[in-house]
């Protein structure tokens, strides 16, 4: 694959993070340019980048979460690559894809990878063909017998959103008494934040550790972490303090932990 290179970035994004990427392209040699709303007109990440174009008003619905006015923003300041920092549409598998079609570099995950991993069901298949461990579960089409796979993971277990995050669409079932109830509470809170009522079913671990690492790859195939943390101090299943590194696991702990994630 023809290696590409990056010129000029276009920054999809305002404040701290742009400054930091406008930083970091600078002392790499390459310029920047950024879009702004209404409200950003003076902030300094538009006076740090080498060229600002304006977006739109103050709503960031209609400005910076706006896929084809950033995309046209950045053919016409002429950008190679487009940085969506986080937040905004870093996550957004329309906005990779705009991207692609208009033969602009994404500094990011691929469509393809970004619509996959959207999906616990779909990343639990993919980590489970990967050979990459996972805790007893359920992954299936949602018209298979829910209770009878309940059961067969054993209790206690926890209902998960398909879709979407931060606790929401999530039931914890101590018993098979209590699975219906949760099933349906899930369901309908999984709807009403995500727009997807797809559920999954996991073992709960009990007084678990919630570690996690950070995964890096590139589109030649060449992949690396960049190190565990401890993310288990959490309020509601939101993470309240991340503390890397982890304490209290084995340097062995560590590096088989750290070649599992990038497997």
């Amino acid at each position: 694959m023809p290696v590409q290179t990056i010129n000029r970035l276009f920054i999809a994004n305002r404040g701290e993070i742009a400054c930091r990427i406008i930083r970091t392209a600078r002392a790499m040699g390459i310029t920047t340019c950024v879009g702004y709303s209404e409200a950003d007109a003076n902030a300094l990440f538009v006076r740090m980048s080498d060229a600002a174009l304006y977006l739109g008003p103050a709503e960031p619905a209609k400005s910076y979460l706006d896929v084809q006015k950033v995309i046209d923003a950045a053919k016409e300041l002429s950008a190679d690559a487009i940085h969506p920092g986080f937040g905004f549409l870093s996550e957004n598998t329309d906005f990779a894809k705009a991207c692609e079609e208009a033969g602009i570099i994404f500094v990011g995950p691929n469509s393809a990878a970004i619509l996959s991993m959207g999906s616990k069901k779909e990343a639990r298949q993919i980590m489970q063909k990967a050979g990459v461990p996972c805790v007893p579960g359920f992954d299936g089409k949602m018209s298979a017998d829910l209770r009878q796979e309940a059961e067969r993971i054993g209790f206690p277990l926890l209902i998960k959103a398909s879709f979407g995050g931060g606790g929401k669409g999530m039931r914890r079932v101590s018993n098979i008494e209590e699975f219906d109830e949760a099933l349906e509470r899930a369901q309908s809170e999984a709807k009403y934040a995500f727009g997807n009522d797809d559920i999954i079913l996991e073992r709960l671990v009990e007084n678990a550790r919630h570690v996690e690492v950070q995964v890096f790859g590139d589109k030649h195939g060449n992949t690396v972490h960049m190190g565990e943390r401890d993310c288990s101090m959490q309020r509601r299943h939101q993470k309240v303090v991340e503390e890397a590194p982890a304490v209290g696991i084995t340097e062995k702990q560590r590096e088989k932990i750290g070649k599992t994630c990038v497997k």
